[in-house]
């Protein structure tokens, strides 16, 4: 048998019992989760995805080795460090659909689990057309650049989900309770089975990551290629995917009371994407070296994070309204039992 399919029946094993323990154990009954639960959950999928990439640079004789490994961690950094950004839509759709704090891991649970399958369409699908079309290397690098323009562009104005094309569309076609956030995506009620806000805002959260993922996906194939060869890995783009977004619930909770602190974090962000996307342009020309990326990569992401804590904003934003998730902030108060409704 191919040791590839080997690894991915371990890392499909890996990912099935943590994910098992995490939904049937650990947050089998909802709840709010505080800053310790998401620092441990936090602490086991980073340990996870470092053990797995340890793993791969051992097996120097089974078609990986030290440097498969490094191409893992780099598009694991790259695709970790762009998802805290997807973390402040999270917490806009969280507050503008009024999601209590205790039916958020859930929202996020299965809005990640449908990510995992959607990522695998992004990552093969954007892996084959590299391999059979050499120009879409640069479409790839001039979407990562027109990425980063946008992200520098787009100002500090808060999207309103609730106003949305999504919002206003599903309305119409779909029977809502709009006053009904949870804890189940459909309820009864007088017969009739509705879908509550808590469905709402699965959907925003699963059309936000196809968004993120238009960025994210080319990113990561352009770190992980081999320069010279061209050739890319699936295996690898795949599983440094899917331990970073898997990671990416417990990181939102962690996160909920400080994320407003990283005002420079866009910044570095458009400067990551630009520098990937030209390196995927240029590939033809100049075969950047992997220390470089991950160099450029950790550097600029410590150069945002020190500029943010040496130069606070000067005007507070207003958390209770951004980041209903944080401990401190007030709860969301839902909508009592009316004794008609039963969930579904």
């Amino acid at each position: 048998m191919d040791f590839h399919i080997v690894m991915w029946i371990v890392f499909g094993a890996i990912i099935g019992i943590v994910l098992a323990i995490d939904l049937f154990v650990a947050h089998k009954d909802p709840h709010a989760v505080r800053i310790r639960e998401a620092l441990i959950w936090s602490g086991v999928w980073i340990a996870l995805a470092c053990l797995f990439g340890g793993a791969l640079a051992l097996m120097g004789g089974h078609g990986f080795g030290p440097d498969i490994a490094l191409r893992y961690f780099a598009g694991y950094v790259i695709e970790k460090a762009l998802s805290v950004d997807n973390l402040f839509v999270f917490a806009v759709i969280f507050a503008a659909l009024k999601i209590p704090r205790e039916f958020q891991h859930k929202l996020l649970f299965w809005g990640v689990f449908g990510a995992l399958i959607l990522r695998a369409v992004f990552v093969f699908a954007g892996v084959a057309l590299i391999e059979k079309f050499d120009w879409m290397l640069y479409i790839f690098g001039a979407v990562l650049i027109f990425s980063a323009l946008k992200l520098l562009l787009q100002g500090d104005k808060e999207p309103e989900p609730e106003k949305g094309i999504v919002v206003r569309t599903l309305s119409r076609i779909l029977p809502l309770k709009p006053e009904n956030v949870g804890p189940n995506f459909t309820v009864r009620h007088d017969g009739k089975r509705y879908f509550t806000m808590l469905f709402i805002g699965l959907v925003l959260v699963e059309i936000t990551d196809v968004i993120f993922a238009l960025d994210s996906v080319p990113a990561v194939i352009a770190v992980a290629m081999d320069p010279r060869t061209r050739e890319v890995d699936s295996f690898i783009v795949y599983t440094s995917n899917a331990f970073a977004i898997l990671g990416l619930r417990s990181l939102y909770f962690a996160l909920a009371g400080i994320m407003a602190a990283f005002r420079f974090l866009k910044y570095g962000l458009s400067v990551i994407l630009i520098f990937v996307g030209v390196k995927m342009m240029v590939i033809e020309f100049w075969h950047a070296p992997l220390w470089l990326s991950l160099s450029v990569i950790g550097g600029v992401l410590l150069a945002c994070v020190v500029l943010s804590l040496a130069i606070p904003a000067k005007v507070e934003l207003p958390e209770p309204k951004l980041l209903p998730g944080s401990a401190d902030a007030p709860e969301a108060e839902g909508p009592k039992p009316d004794g008609q409704e039963s969930a579904g």
